[in-house]
């Protein structure tokens, strides 16, 4: 139960840190994407510092709540970030909750209930550092890289999009290094040792700009919903891939898995188009993000 807690708490710091980043974010010009100057020019905004701090907040609790139990118990709970941008958004723009979000807050929450119960997720443990299993993270790399890479010779909304995913994959892959080194402190093996702790900042650093360029490109209900459905599963399957976790796996187990992450993606997507996440001062893609220069 708390883990529950811990990670829903987590999540709701993480939303309201995404709410914050992509308003300030939004008004860069489309010239700085991908590019460090973004944030160094958003390094100069308080409002992305707070919406930074509360994200790093939120990254602390998942970190205790990735401490104490496993990757594929945690990351769907975090997922509910989205749910929360919303609420966020909602009490902001003080517009009504209609019926299609009502049955996108319904899916990702049963979603989340759904997987939990059918898949138990159970086990695990910390592999050697240097162990075969964490070859497992290369394809996650590649897999970012041809989002981007495919994503710079597409339409604006479809680059912010795969910008968004790619940044989800490196979260998810950010959140099993993170484990990683909570798991190596706990054993009482020198952390400082291992190159996890080392390639970790790398990668939350590049996750950062390439979210960022998502915020930059479109507003949240485009950009953020790609990055919260890929996390999840990324996170999931390193998890069973690296620390070994295990998941249910008779007929009846794998289609409620199945069906939950379903319904935690369609919720998602449901949420993600709401017109609450748009800025009201700056419609979706208009001014100089109407279309790629």
């Amino acid at each position: 139960m708390l883990v529950i807690v811990v990670s829903l708490g987590a999540a709701c710091l993480l939303g309201l840190g995404f709410v914050a980043q992509q308003h300030a974010a939004y008004s860069q010009p489309l010239e700085e994407m991908l590019r460090p100057r973004l944030l160094l020019d958003l390094m100069r905004k308080r409002l992305w510092l707070a919406g930074v701090g509360l994200m790093a907040c939120g990254q602390i609790l998942g970190a205790i709540a990735f401490r104490e139990a496993e990757v594929a118990k945690v990351e769907p709970l975090l997922a509910m970030n989205l749910l929360f941008a919303l609420t966020a958004a909602h009490v902001i723009y003080q517009e009504p909750f209609g019926r299609t979000l009502q049955v996108g807050a319904v899916l990702v929450c049963g979603g989340v209930a759904l997987f939990l119960f059918a898949g138990q997720p159970h086990g695990g443990r910390l592999p050697d550092t240097l162990s075969p299993r964490w070859l497992a993270a290369l394809p996650v790399v590649v897999v970012a890289t041809a989002l981007v890479s495919y994503g710079l010779r597409r339409s604006l909304k479809i680059k912010a999009i795969l910008l968004a995913a790619s940044a989800g994959v490196l979260y998810g892959l950010q959140d099993v290094l993170t484990r990683s080194s909570l798991l190596t402190l706990d054993s009482g093996l020198s952390v400082f040792m291992t190159w996890q702790l080392y390639v970790l900042p790398c990668v939350a650093v590049v996750g950062l700009l390439l979210n960022q360029s998502a915020f930059d490109a479109a507003p949240l209900q485009i950009s953020l919903p790609a990055t919260t459905v890929a996390e999840p599963i990324c996170g999931i399957v390193l998890g069973v891939a690296i620390f070994a976790e295990r998941l249910q796996v008779t007929p009846a187990a794998l289609a409620g898995e199945v069906s939950g992450l379903i319904a935690m993606a369609t919720g998602i997507v449901i949420l993600g188009r709401s017109p609450f996440l748009a800025k009201p001062s700056q419609p979706a893609l208009q001014g100089t993000h109407e279309e790629e220069r």
